[in-house]
């Protein structure tokens, strides 16, 4: 092995995480239905960045809607939960 690679052989033995495909679409979908925004914008904020957008938009939902269980728009982290559970 080079010496250089071994370094990375390190890196690549404790296992690399992917982000999940549909996770990425249902943050990607939801920031740019609430924002407007498109593929581009939503592709260009950081893994934390989009995480963090989602709450903020789904924590403004909520407190908008508290009182209406039946009619409140779901969180996204939400609708993730149901679609694991099928």
């Amino acid at each position: 092995m080079r010496r250089g690679a071994r370094g990375s052989h390190k890196f690549y033995a404790r296992g690399i995480t992917l982000y999940p495909e549909k996770q990425l679409y249902q943050e990607m979908s939801f920031i740019s239905y609430y924002f407007h925004w498109g593929e581009k914008e939503v592709m260009d904020l950081s893994h934390a960045s989009r995480r963090r957008w989602c709450e903020e938009i789904s924590s403004i939902n909520s407190s908008l809607n508290p009182s209406d269980d039946t009619k409140k728009e779901k969180s996204i982290f939400e609708l993730g939960k149901s679609a694991r559970r099928r």
